[in-house]
């Protein structure tokens, strides 16, 4: 009987120009810290960041938002307290969205990990890229002055996959 030899991807791809381009669309809590955490990991690798903020996402670098994210866990089937295996009924879900956000960010901040608004702070500083949506803003009746202040300016969907031609491309 022939094997088949182990395929082991080679992830070095020899490129230090790399871009990452992460569409953040959603502003619930938990939807929040997958793109940062990424966008974080991809800044220390060396790779170029570029965040864009769109639709629901625009909450995280709206000032009068990014404090007061929210878990929801309506919808959410494979929700379940932590350490346990049991699902929570759907039914409890609508009743429950402070009692769960106030657990997620007990257990985000038990492991290190910082809330939304300083964990944009830590990415801007190390070099990441914060786009908002023109889209988005319009909609919105947001403008420059109404986001945080490291982002770099609000542009259009068209601006930005101009921008990261080429780039590594991540829709959350």
């Amino acid at each position: 009987m022939t094997t088949s030899p182990n395929i082991i991807p080679n992830f070095d791809s020899g490129n230090p120009d790399r871009t990452l381009a992460i569409i953040c669309s959603k502003g619930n809590l938990d939807m929040a810290y997958p793109g940062l955490i990424l966008a974080n990991a991809a800044l220390g690798e060396g790779v170029t960041t570029h965040l864009f903020f769109t639709f629901w996402g625009f909450d995280l670098i709206t000032k009068s938002r990014m404090n007061n994210l929210q878990f929801s866990p309506a919808g959410n089937t494979a929700l379940h307290l932590p350490g346990h295996d049991g699902h929570i009924p759907q039914a409890m879900a609508p009743a429950m969205t402070g009692m769960a956000t106030k657990m997620l960010k007990q257990q985000i901040a038990a492991i290190g990990v910082p809330e939304v608004p300083d964990f944009l702070d830590q990415i801007a500083a190390a070099g990441g890229h914060l786009w908002g949506c023109r889209l988005s803003a319009d909609m919105n009746k947001l403008t420059m002055s109404d986001l945080r202040d490291d982002v770099e300016d609000i542009i259009s969907a068209s601006d930005f996959i101009e921008m990261t031609d080429g780039a590594q491309l991540l829709f959350i």
